[in-house]
């Protein structure tokens, strides 16, 4: 029976599928029933394809490696032949099948055609292909990096792939580092520290790991790299490595190390040339002070001789010492180290005690007005240091009006966050004048050491820089606008007193206390410098006292151990081996209780250290000393 008859009523089932390409061929590949699935698949009609040779859907390339013919011969062998290939569409596209062939059999066995079964897989094969082109466009630009090492580990850290920037800065081919473990990139004493173990359980716990460090050439050589490792899972959330890339960072490094070395280096010279301005600025104002001091004492002496009047020589002398204590405390407020005495001022009252003393100072062609609340809360600062602040603050502003013009001091209590000041309350005291004005450049200056817009010896250059060195020591600031030929405003912002004490706050001038008479004591005077000791205990003598002198810490504790009934102990604070403030610990562990009055021109205590003990700066008048004395012994 012909093989066409024989299935004839299969031939008649297959037509009915339409999803999948259902065909009949002879032995020798002829098409004898083609389903209406095949029509939907290859465009062919029926009518196209009965008769003709399966082979037409065959594409070239197959054909050329008898791939056909091998099929035929494997499905007779084996009953059965499956593959994946490209078949030609009637519009000469290209389909991607799954080709399944059957061989077709009578009763007796013989061999009759062959059914082949054929599904359209097009769409996955495309995106399979579109997969496997973005996977191998990914590894030729991974691979063609040559900044970056880019490569893979497995979970335990060991290589799995290797790129060219890779193998550029650390020296390795893949076939030499593939299958390694990626620590023998470490430094020897960050493998101790198990930093590498350390990076991948960061990475895995964190799901990233950052870190700049240094690792090893293939040559043995260091570079600074910075390293990026993260953990990749597969679509279930399993661990299936880490990626890494690590970037060359030695030249960017030592970029950044020279610029922050030359950096360094431009401020030094900025200290240095800061220095030499204030060295030089203070040799030349003190040479001038000692020139008229020592003239001065030479002229005393000559004149003194021949029993002449010496007394305006020595006038001159003390007014140049005393200038000379002014320009060290200016220098000491500067650099925010002299003694303030901080307690609660009133600001109103402080301008009112300079009255008379301003109206001298001016002079005439000033006119000085006033404009402040009917109250305004006590602030804590040091009064004689404002009185000096406030003084240099309105000659300033008097030497900047030259042909005359106003002057307002005023006074308000500030708004909260105002002039960027921490909160708590502060007092603005301000002074306003209509003079010249400055430009932003000098304004920028203004408060440096030993600038001045003024001639030669018409000025230090120290008034507005110890008013910002007192005020911020204060706890303020101190603000200062200024517009060329619109005049000038300083700003003095000082923090309010909130406990101040019953008695009342300072008002300035005049209000210290008076001398009290002391009956005379048995007193040891310390200090290194013999000249000094000398004045020191003369003073103390003149006043009624018997002194003993000390050169040196260790001398002083020498005669406390050997000399009865010392009332007081006087002694300086910067002393070679033994300082003022070990001295008085010492000797209060020799005379507990002792009254002790420290005297220094500049003491900086280390910090959290506190000394139990009266406090007078040198230099110091005998009024002073005296005022001194009768604080401590009312105190003990």
């Amino acid at each position: 029976m012909p093989i066409a008859a024989t299935f004839q009523g299969a031939d008649l089932l297959a037509n009915s599928i339409t999803d999948y390409a259902i065909c009949l061929l002879d032995t020798r590949g002829c098409i004898l029933s083609w389903n209406a699935g095949a029509t939907i698949l290859f465009g062919y009609a029926r009518d196209e394809m009965i008769g003709r040779d399966i082979g037409r859907l065959v594409t070239p390339s197959d054909r050329a490696v008898d791939d056909f013919a091998l099929s035929w011969e494997t499905t007779t062998r084996l009953g059965r032949f499956e593959t994946n290939a490209w078949r030609l569409h009637k519009d000469g596209g290209r389909v991607w099948v799954n080709l399944i062939t059957y061989p077709v059999r009578d009763v007796d066995g013989k061999l009759l055609g062959f059914s082949q079964v054929m599904r359209d897989l097009t769409e996955g094969r495309e995106a399979e292909e579109a997969l496997q082109q973005g996977a191998e466009t990914f590894r030729m630009l991974v691979e063609g990096v040559t900044d970056y090492a880019i490569y893979m580990l497995d979970p335990t850290g060991h290589i799995t792939s290797w790129n060219a920037g890779a193998e550029r800065f650390k020296g390795y081919t893949a076939k030499e580092i593939i299958g390694q473990h990626f620590s023998r990139f470490y430094t020897p004493e960050d493998v101790d520290r198990d930093i590498p173990t350390t990076a991948l359980r960061t990475a895995l716990e964190e799901g990233h790991f950052e870190a700049e460090g240094w690792r090893v050439r293939k040559n043995g050589d260091r570079f600074w790299a910075s390293v990026v490792i993260d953990p990749i899972r597969d679509n279930s959330g399993k661990l299936v490595g880490f990626a890494k890339i690590t970037r060359d960072m030695t030249e960017q490094r030592e970029a950044q190390i020279q610029l922050e070395q030359t950096r360094e280096a431009f401020f030094h010279a900025q200290k240095m040339d800061a220095i030499g301005k204030l060295t030089g600025g203070v040799a030349h104002d003190f040479n001038n002070l000692l020139a008229a001091i020592l003239g001065s004492l030479e002229l005393a002496q000559r004149r003194q001789a021949s029993g002449r009047d010496i007394g305006p020589f020595l006038d001159n002398a003390k007014q140049a010492a005393e200038r000379g204590a002014e320009l060290t405390q200016r220098m000491l407020a500067f650099a925010r180290k002299q003694e303030l005495k901080l307690e609660p001022v009133d600001v109103i009252g402080v301008i009112k005690g300079l009255a008379g003393l301003l109206s001298r100072t001016i002079g005439p062609g000033i006119e000085i007005d006033t404009q402040f609340p009917l109250l305004l809360p006590p602030v804590r600062a040091d009064a004689s240091q404002l009185e000096l602040a406030v003084l240099n603050l309105l000659v300033n502003a008097r030497d900047a009006m030259p042909d005359g013009g106003n002057i307002l001091i005023s006074g308000r209590i500030s708004s909260e966050g105002e002039a960027g000041l921490a909160k708590g309350g502060h007092v603005c005291l301000s002074i306003a004048d209509e003079g010249m004005g400055m430009d932003q450049e000098t304004l920028a200056r203004a408060a440096e050491p030993f600038f001045t817009t003024k001639g030669v010896g018409k000025g230090t250059g120290l008034g507005l820089s110890m008013v910002q060195g007192m005020v911020e020591q204060c706890g303020g600031r101190f603000v200062l606008t200024s517009r060329e030929g619109k005049g000038t405003t300083a700003e003095v912002w000082l923090p309010l007193d909130h406990a101040t004490s019953s008695e009342g706050p300072r008002s300035g001038a005049g209000t210290e206390q008076e001398t009290q008479p002391v009956q005379s004591m048995r007193i040891l005077a310390v200090d290194d410098d013999i000249i000094v000791l000398m004045n020191t205990a003369t003073i103390l003598e003149d006043m009624g006292h018997q002194v003993l002198e000390a050169s040196s810490g260790i001398a002083a504790l020498e005669t406390l151990r050997n000399e009865p009934g010392i009332d007081l102990l006087v002694t300086d604070f910067a002393m070679p081996g033994m300082t003022g403030g070990e001295l008085i610990s010492a000797a209060r562990e020799l005379r507990p209780g002792l009254p002790v009055i420290l005297l220094s021109g500049y003491v900086d205590l280390p910090d959290g250290q506190q000394i139990d003990a009266g406090r007078i700066s040198k230099p110091f008048t005998e009024r002073e000393l005296a005022l001194g004395i009768a604080a401590v012994m009312k105190g003990g």
